[in-house]
């Protein structure tokens, strides 16, 4: 979820019911840290707590170095990735590559855990292909060490996000440890989270892309496994609303230029959503600055309410 999950859309799925929102992945090489890419994902200003912070790498001392800086930040838990399946994080040994060598997982979850007072917490997939799924040993080997909660993709490296996320291998770890473990995978609605729980018989759900032009999916999710009862979807005014105020602190956080660039994918996902959106689609797509991007979402919401209200 690098280059979706910043700031801006991280608040929001907290207002919107996420239990708990978890950074962009940041590199553990703090040599790089001061592009304007890393600056912006390490900005945590005005977060609601706790704030967790994502770090990917290779090495166990450089792994340990950015959690205990990212906690002089002001992180209050970090999270170790060992589940991106990118091949240009894998190749570099960091994400669910590393789960081909256990001895490597060890010696970072170990430094990371013994660096930092904050909790840490663990994000994997089920293996690294099919032919090893060594996601149990992986997990239990986390609890020793002190890793707090397990975040699991059902999914291995080698799958990528093809084919279906699979649970056995969530539902076995979970009967294998004590520690909270977090289901993950193709879990794109309220029912399909009540599913995934009772099967696996994990702490919760994580929810990635299906929160893509969709934050409300917190909202609907968290409802219904309270009360077993199905929120109404948000009406039009509703998204309108959702989709001009994250559309505003997109265009604050980044600033005009990159703001408007960053937005375009934003405000395609909510696009994907609702019927009869291509043509706008395309014609945002070509918009160059935030106001005229934020009269044109209006203005098309505008009129497409007219016509819902014409109709009935």
């Amino acid at each position: 979820m690098a280059g979706v999950t910043d700031r801006p859309f991280r608040q929001l799925c907290r207002r919107m019911g996420a239990g708990l929102v978890v950074s962009e992945m940041v590199t553990s090489d703090t040599r790089l840290w001061n592009s304007r890419k890393s600056r912006l994902r390490l900005d945590h200003t005005g977060e609601a707590a706790p704030v967790s912070v994502q770090i990917a790498g290779g090495d166990p001392g450089m792994m340990a170095d950015a959690a205990r800086e990212n906690v002089r930040r002001g992180a209050q838990i970090i999270d170790i990735n060992m589940g991106c399946p990118a091949k240009k994080v894998c190749k570099k040994a960091a994400g669910s590559a590393l789960l081909r060598d256990e001895k490597l997982v060890r010696e970072i979850l170990e430094a990371v855990v013994g660096a930092v007072s904050v909790p840490v917490t663990l994000k994997i997939r089920t293996g690294w292909c099919t032919e090893s799924r060594n996601g149990v040993r992986v997990a239990r080997m986390a609890e020793d060490i002190g890793i707090s909660a397990l975040a699991v993709h059902g999914r291995t490296r080698a799958c990528g996000y093809h084919g279906q996320a699979e649970f056995d291998t969530i539902a076995e770890i979970v009967s294998r440890v004590g520690i909270p473990v977090f289901a993950n995978g193709d879990i794109t609605g309220a029912e399909r989270a009540r599913e995934v729980l009772d099967y696996t018989g994990a702490a919760a759900v994580m929810i990635g892309r299906a929160a893509q032009g969709r934050p409300w999916i917190f909202r609907e999710t968290a409802h219904y496994l309270a009360t077993g009862e199905r929120l109404p979807e948000p009406s039009a005014e509703e998204v309108r609303d959702i989709l001009l105020a994250h559309l505003g602190e997109l265009h604050r956080f980044y600033g005009e230029v990159m703001g408007v660039r960053i937005a375009r994918k934003h405000v395609g996902w909510y696009l994907k959503t609702l019927a009869d959106s291509e043509s706008f689609r395309k014609t945002f797509f070509q918009i160059e600055s935030a106001e005229a991007q934020h009269a044109s979402v209006h203005e098309w919401f505008e009129r497409r309410i007219t016509r819902g209200a014409q109709a009935a």
